[in-house]
Order: structure tokens, then C-alpha cells, then sequence
């Protein structure tokens, strides 16, 4: 090890009068997960079950391989690879003890844990959008959520745009609130599409 290097470890004791943590990363050093990890394929298809349910992603207990000597399960989901679509909270899109199946992405070796997609094995409806939307199209949406910067505007089954602040109105606006609230249906209409990155830009503009 170096000074500066990043360690996944295991805490094994804490002595609060010397203001000290004692870890372990043998913890992360288990021969058997890591053959089970390095044997695994990129698109292989794994099931197991939702463990856990964190602010950072969603462990997953699989059905194969050993247990994970520190984390709830061998597999992880983070939030982008949930879904396709639109969610504010991850318990929308799946909960503890749901059965899953997911896409297996790649080996990341800082964790000892298996990266998994659960969107991969679901057909993306931003493609299909894509398909059969032109740019300066005329869309009906509803305000799903406001930033600083504008609103998100959801035009179609998970398909959410962004319109930056500066094409809300006409005229110049400080804040959406000024313009919008959640829930507004309004009228837009598309400026690009970005498969590559699946990004959406729409106006709200007219004149």
C-alpha cells in the first residue's frame, strides 16, 4: 500500500481514548469471492434477491457464488442502472426480498462486489422516442420536478426533457416557480435529441 491509495476495508475494533479505528481489508481478501467475481462474464445474467436498500444503491444477495464478507450481497445495482424510467426514491422500483435478474456489467475489484444492470434487461423507451420524434415537434408534457436551472418535463412513458430556464418564457425568468409548478401540463416543443446520452432538450418558448 501507498500513501493516498484508496482501501475497501473491515472495521474490527474502535478505541475511542487513543481516537483510533483498526481495519482489516483481508475482509475484501476472500479467495473464493473473488474466483466466483473473476469467473463471471460481461452480459451474463444473474438473479438473486434485493438485500438492501442504501442512499448510494441496492445490494443484491445472488443466487450463485459465496456471500460478501462485509456488504449485504455480492451484487450492486447503482441508482442509473435501475431503470429506465423517472424515480425520485429507489423503493419505487424495487424492495427487500424482491426477486431480480440482472445484466452483469463488470468486476469492481475496490469492493469485491459484482456491478449489475437491472434497466439492461428492459427495452429502453427513449430509443423508441426517439425513433418516431423529430426535432421541432410539438409535445404535451407534465412538470415532474423543478432545479434552479429550469424543469423536467415528462412527454412520454419514461421519457423525461429538460427545459433550461432561459426557454420557460419570452421574457426572462429568475426562477421555474415563476413560470411552472409540478404537475403543470404544458406545451413544448423539442430542440434535440441525444441517443448517444439520452438526453432530451425541449422549450417552452413561443414567438
Amino acid at each position: 500500500m501507498e500513501v493516498g491509495q484508496r482501501i475497501t476495508a473491515e472495521v474490527i475494533a474502535v478505541d475511542p481514548d487513543e481516537g483510533q479505528v483498526l481495519l482489516s481489508t483481508a475482509a475484501t481478501e476472500d479467495p473464493e469471492l473473488w474466483k466466483f467475481l473473476k469467473g463471471l462474464q460481461l452480459g451474463e445474467i444473474l438473479s438473486g434477491t434485493v438485500a438492501a436498500i442504501e442512499s448510494f444503491g441496492v445490494f443484491v444477495a445472488l443466487d450463485d457464488g459465496p456471500r460478501h464478507p462485509v456488504f449485504p450481497g455480492v451484487g450492486f445495482i447503482t441508482f442509473p442502472e435501475l431503470s429506465w424510467r423517472w424515480f425520485d426514491d429507489p423503493s419505487d422500483v424495487v424492495e427487500v426480498g424482491q426477486r431480480v435478474s440482472c445484466q452483469f456489467l463488470q468486476f469492481d475489484t475496490w469492493n469485491g462486489e459484482a456491478r449489475l444492470s437491472l434497466r439492461a434487461l428492459q427495452p429502453d423507451p427513449f430509443a423508441t422516442f426517439a425513433d418516431r420524434t423529430e426535432v421541432g415537434q410539438s409535445l404535451r408534457g407534465r412538470v415532474v420536478k423543478l432545479v434552479p436551472f429550469g424543469v423536467f418535463v415528462q412527454v412520454a412513458d419514461d421519457v423525461v426533457g429538460l427545459v433550461h430556464l432561459s426557454e420557460l418564457a419570452l421574457t426572462p425568468v429568475e426562477s421555474p416557480e415563476q413560470v411552472v409548478q409540478v404537475d403543470d401540463q404544458v406545451s413544448v416543443v423539442v430542440k434535440a435529441i441525444d441517443v448517444e446520452r439520452r438526453r432530451l432538450t425541449l422549450s417552452c418558448r413561443r414567438g
